[in-house]
């Protein structure tokens, strides 16, 4: 033979496990995550905080009551509109002690729900919150005033 040797090359590969690492990029998702709910959550949070702090537009609320509450409420709110009399319960005076004593809250409910077993009905879908809003604004002004 021709003294060729045959040689044999081995190749090792060295596997590195670092557990520590797969944390470590874990933890960056969970924190990029964290961070992306944040800001969303502040920016949603700004939007909706600044929808409700609108003043109430006392112009439309009057225009409003006007054209949908009066009919019954009366135009000063004393429950004495045209069509109360014909009603089988009385609407409400907004002039009442009772009405002074509801919150804002209670009294937006009433507006967007009705009231169950009244000819009050809801007013949700026929008038957008802002409206409902502004009309609640002017009953309470209406509440103030005497006449």
């Amino acid at each position: 033979m021709s003294g060729v040797r045959k040689q044999e090359v081995t190749t090792v590969v060295h596997v590195i496990h670092r557990p520590h690492h797969q944390k470590e990029l874990m933890m960056q998702r969970i924190h990029r995550t964290f961070a992306l709910v944040a800001v969303l959550s502040l920016f949603l949070n700004t939007v909706m905080v600044a929808a409700q702090d609108l003043p109430a537009d006392l112009t439309r609320g009057k225009s409003l009551y006007q054209t949908h509450c009066a009919t019954c409420h009366g135009l000063a709110g004393w429950g004495d509109g045209p069509t109360a009399e014909s009603l089988r319960v009385a609407p409400a005076n907004f002039h009442r002690f009772r009405s002074f004593l509801k919150s804002d809250e209670e009294l937006l409910r009433t507006i967007e729900h009705g009231v169950v077993f009244s000819p009050m009905h809801a007013w949700t879908g026929s008038l957008t919150e802002g409206q409902m809003v502004d009309v609640l604004a002017y009953v309470r002004l209406l509440s103030q005033q005497g006449n």
